[in-house]
């Protein structure tokens, strides 16, 4: 979907990492609610309340996810999911457009 009708969206920035990884909050006409966002290169780390979908739009970065020991390499457009309760890490390489959403279950 390269775009979403019938969407509120919150005026206030999310701003993590001084600014290095930036969104801002959409809530869908069925209650979903997602984020749209910026990651400039850099390390960094997130935990999450429950499971979240995230979908690299462009970029260039490795993400480890909980449980894993092997980084997965990710250049251009993919998703991935993240469990619940658990934490991830991202090495972001080149300027990365994402959107994450937040289902009530995987």
């Amino acid at each position: 979907m390269s775009q979403f009708n019938n969407a509120t969206i919150q005026k206030e920035a999310n701003v993590y990492y001084d600014g290095k990884v930036t969104s801002r909050t959409v809530i869908l006409e069925d209650g979903l609610k997602v984020t749209l966002g910026i990651m400039l290169p850099g390390v960094y780390e997130f935990g999450t309340d429950g499971p979240e979908t995230m979908e690299i739009l462009s970029g260039k970065l490795k993400v480890l996810l909980p449980g894993s020991e092997v980084w997965q390499e990710i250049d251009g457009a993919e998703t991935f999911h993240v469990p619940g309760n658990s934490k991830f890490s991202l090495e972001v390489f080149t300027v990365t457009d994402y959107c994450c959403s937040y289902p009530k279950s995987l």
